[in-house]
């Protein structure tokens, strides 16, 4: 049923430890502590499943993709459609230039902690028009789509709801909101808050009018492992339908070609130096690489060579009808 088998990790997160995690605080209260950061790594990793299965369906059937998209939208808090008008069809095709909805540098050229995690707010804002716009045209010309919409508000909407509801039911309605905030509430909320913040940190000062420096990289094995090859951005670029267990082999051939500044170890140690160490000393936070991308050259926008944004529309309206 599945495409590719190295999508059975990703079904077994995906369907075993995301309702897993979120019910343990119903089990057991006093873990919420301790749970937190396990339920947001999973909350991530609800976010990337969503990123990944818009770009390569992950089902052979239509039908199983169109549940397993109605599925992760309950726990990436959003219906994963949202990311067809303003990922696919937008920001794959601008890269951080001018048109897209998500760029970094609307209301600041600096990259501090304060222009980053407040990303979200002026991103998710900016992103309205092209959902819209998206919705609309939908309704007008393909009613699968406009199904496959529906189900996923319904089983976001329905399950959260139950998951609420059963809060209450074993725990009264003070605890049994809590548990369900903790279990299933914030995790979803940092799902969303996570893929705008990646995305603000994999572009932020790269080069968008370079063939390769046009995203940033975090290379860690140990890493990518977690987050199923995430961190390799250019490539994902490049090559935007590719399944993320090729991205590596991929990587490998064009990291050569990255400036070296945009193959950063992990997250972490790049978070470390650019946002904390940053606060004190600008020495610490990231540079321009190459040409800004409000500095067009001569211009003349360069294409990058990425997949055909038309592929990558056919492969997710399959997904969806």
């Amino acid at each position: 049923m599945i495409r590719y088998r190295e999508d059975r990790r990703t079904l077994l997160w995906a369907f075993f430890f995301f309702p897993l995690v979120g019910f343990a605080p119903y089990i057991e209260p006093r873990l919420i502590p301790w749970l937190l950061p396990i339920t947001l790594y999973f909350g991530f990793c609800a976010g990337v499943f969503s990123h990944n299965h818009n770009h390569c369906p992950t089902f052979k059937g239509r039908r199983m993709n169109a549940f397993y998209s109605a599925w992760l939208s309950v726990f990436y808090g959003f219906p994963t459609f949202g990311w067809i008008p303003t990922h696919n069809l937008n920001h794959h095709k601008f890269v951080n230039k001018a048109g897209d909805a998500t760029i970094t540098w609307r209301y600041s050229k600096k990259n501090t902690w304060l222009v980053a995690s407040t990303y979200f707010f002026v991103s998710t804002y900016w992103q309205a028009a092209p959902l819209k716009e998206y919705m609309e045209k939908a309704k007008d010309t393909n009613p699968a789509i406009v199904r496959g919409m529906k189900m996923q508000w319904a089983m976001l909407i329905g399950m959260q709801a139950t998951f609420l509801a059963l809060g209450w039911l074993t725990h009264g309605w003070r605890l049994g909101t809590l548990v369900w905030v903790f279990g299933f509430a914030i995790p979803a909320a940092f799902a969303s808050w996570s893929m705008m913040f990646i995305n603000y940190i994999q572009h932020v000062h790269c080069d968008p009018w370079s063939e390769h420096n046009h995203s940033r990289n975090f290379v860690s094995p140990l890493g990518n492992w977690l987050v199923f090859n995430n961190g390799l951005h250019a490539v994902h670029h490049e090559a935007a339908g590719l399944h993320w267990s090729k991205l590596p082999e991929a990587h490998a051939k064009i990291a050569h070609l990255i400036d070296p500044a945009l193959n950063q170890p992990s997250i972490f140690g790049f978070c470390m130096r650019s946002y904390l160490l940053g606060a004190f000393s600008e020495r610490f936070r990231t540079k321009q690489v190459g040409r800004a991308p409000y500095d067009p050259p001569d211009g003349v926008e360069l294409k990058l060579k990425t997949a055909a944004v038309a592929a990558v529309e056919v492969g997710v309206n399959a997904s969806m009808a």
